[in-house]
């Protein structure tokens, strides 16, 4: 789906560059056509301005023809002016494509890393990038590299008319300055390309900042830490604005270096050339076009230092994205197998440590989960529930043991066969700034709204829904910020049912459940077969929680061949369980039924004690 013909990020800008210009080798081409054009227009300008004037001098110019040459120098004018727009538009259009391809390739890189990457890697960081940074690339890939070319070109015609149609002598002459210029770049764009990288880092540590204070707003508002988090966010900015402002400083000090050498050259040539006009060995006219000429030096000066500022920006930019861009995945995807049609999960001897833990997360687990029954996994926090949940999605990989689907290794299913297998609640779901209707229906875009309502009714949030402002057209804001903790749970397991719910064809419609005469979905052989609830009712109540493992009750009725993995502190959520596993510590140390478990005597029997006696205060 995020694949890419450019599978690694070349090492280096001019690489890339290059890269991309060949493949856009048209756009670049006719842009440089339309600017040959303009440079050969531009250094004809300053020499028939010559020739009129020398002609004025001796008198042999005047009236019509006088209007003529006039007329030719404005039409000159008028068409350099359009083929200026030709050349930009027809160039940034390609420039813009590299723009999209780099965020798509981006987007498409961090869309495919698994969750370890994420860990070392800060989300500002990864926005700044998206933005800033590929902007600065973009720029490098269109202004830049046409800049250079038009004010090379440029450069070498007004340099030849100097010297070959004028004087060599006075070329030359006016030549001496810029071997100090030259020195003054090299020194500016060292010092240039520090702080531009620099000024991209501050502007990522400013993005995280900002990012972090919007997600955590209500926690800082609830702490009274709003002052300490604005004074945060104010020494950040003022960083932020003052390594932009080393770096628009560097960048400025272009145009000093540029206009003192062009001063000292006009010098010279006016110098120069005055004597030599005073031998007579040019003309007036042609110490007028002289100096035209050094006028129009100005612009191709000026393109280097912005084509070198350009650069340097862009070279800071590419060495921030291209590690990213190339970053190795944290979990291959490389399974072909295909999904057997017995698909029994099952665990043998699963170990894994967390990267600089001292013990296992999990150690020697082992458990069997066939089609159509129900597994509870239960224990103290830090037991490695969740974790267990990570290695069935890989998320992770098991430093030992493995995990089979009908027999097969998951390392060897595609990751995406393997996650439409499996419909995943955790305990907190993510909602997308979106309506409510649109959060449920994620995983199945084309969705009714009656299959909608009916996940929902499934999940014991339609009632909350239908109370709404816009009942289901309802935006919940980021992350589902208008929502209580139970509904967004709740919303989430109805997008986690409707995703188990065939996809089918537009035409499929609700179908009764048994019992209660309840509408649901059908659950046909497209739908995800295994629904993993990660703690996924610690928001609701018991009531709730009731209501909602009823109707699960029900669609495994209807479908036996659905799977479900319940993980849960209240053992309420797992008392109807064909089978739980107790975790401690990594290790699986009771096993059984609920009633079976009641009878050992063991953890799970206390635990039980304790959540009884807990619920019956409650509800006195």
């Amino acid at each position: 789906m995020f694949a890419t013909p450019e599978l690694s990020a070349p090492s280096s800008l001019s690489r890339m560059l290059a890269a991309f210009i060949r493949e856009h080798w048209r756009n670049y081409a006719a842009a440089g056509a339309m600017l040959s054009c303009i440079a050969m227009l531009t250094v004809w300008i300053p020499r028939q301005v010559g020739h009129v004037v020398d002609d004025l001098v001796a008198g042999g110019l005047q009236g019509p023809a006088l209007v003529t040459q006039l007329g030719l120098l404005v039409l000159a004018g008028a068409v350099i002016y359009l083929l200026r727009a030709g050349w930009r538009l027809t160039l940034f259009k390609a420039s813009f494509k590299l723009g999209a391809r780099l965020r798509t390739r981006l987007y498409g890189r961090l869309a495919l890393q698994g969750p370890a990457y994420f860990q070392t890697q800060r989300t500002g960081d990864l926005m700044a990038l998206a933005t800033n940074d590929i902007d600065t690339v973009e720029q490098a890939a269109g202004e830049a590299m046409l800049a250079g070319f038009d004010g090379s070109q440029t450069l070498i015609l007004v340099l030849a008319m100097m010297t070959l149609a004028i004087d060599w002598r006075l070329g030359l002459a006016a030549l001496l300055p810029f071997p100090l210029m030259a020195g003054a770049f090299w020194w500016i764009s060292k010092h240039l390309h520090q702080a531009a990288q620099d000024s991209l880092t501050r502007f990522g540590d400013l993005n995280q900042q900002v990012q972090e204070s919007l997600a955590g707003v209500r926690t800082v508002r609830a702490l009274g830490l709003v002052g300490r988090s604005e004074a945060q966010f104010s020494g950040l900015a003022d960083r932020a604005a003052e390594a932009s402002f080393r770096s628009q400083r560097w960048e400025a000090a272009y145009e000093p270096a540029v206009g003192m050498c062009l001063s000292a050259a006009t010098a010279i040539a006016l110098g120069v050339g005055g004597w030599l006009v005073a031998r007579g060995e040019i003309t007036i006219g042609q110490l007028t076009a002289f100096t035209m000429y050094l006028g129009q030096l100005i612009w191709p000066m000026f393109a280097a230092g912005w084509v070198l500022a350009l650069l340097e920006r862009g070279r800071a930019a590419w060495t921030r994205l291209a590690p990213v861009l190339d970053a190795p995945l944290t979990l291959a995807d490389t399974g072909r197998a295909v999904l057997p049609a017995d698909t029994t999960l099952r665990a043998e001897g699963l170990t894994f440590t967390f990267p600089g833990a001292k013990r296992p997360a999990l150690a020697q687990v082992d458990f069997t989960l066939a089609p159509g029954r129900t597994l509870g996994i239960v224990g103290a926090t830090g037991a490695g529930k969740s974790t267990l949940v990570r290695l069935l999605l890989r998320q992770s990989e098991p430093d030992a043991g493995r995990l089979t689907l009908g027999g097969v290794p998951l390392p060897e299913l595609p990751l995406a066969a393997l996650r439409a297998h499996v419909a995943w609640v955790p305990q907190e779901p993510f909602l997308f700034s979106a309506s409510v209707a649109d959060n449920i229906a994620l995983a199945r875009p084309g969705a009714t709204p009656a299959e909608i309502e009916a996940a929902a009714r499934l999940a014991s949030v339609h009632a909350d829904i239908a109370r709404l402002p816009h009942g289901y057209a309802t935006e919940v804001g980021e992350r589902g910020v208008t929502l209580s903790g139970g509904q967004r749970q709740r919303v989430a397991i109805a997008r986690a049912l409707l995703s188990q719910a065939s996809a089918g064809p537009p035409q499929a419609s609700l179908t009764p459940a048994g019992g209660g005469g309840r509408e649901a979905p059908d659950w046909g052989q497209t739908a995800s077969p295994l629904l993993v609830l990660d703690d996924a009712l610690s928001a609701v109540d018991t009531g709730t929680e009731t209501d909602i493992l009823d109707h699960l009750r029900e669609l495994r009725a209807a479908r036996p061949d659905r799977s479900v993995i319940v993980i849960a502190h209240r053992l309420s959520a797992v008392m109807d369980a064909d089978e739980v596993i107790v975790l401690k510590q990594g290790h699986v140390i009771e096993r059984g039924t609920h009633p079976q478990l009641l009878d050992l005597g063991g953890w799970y029997a206390a635990q039980w004690r304790y959540q009884q006696i807990e619920a019956s205060l409650e509800a006195a």
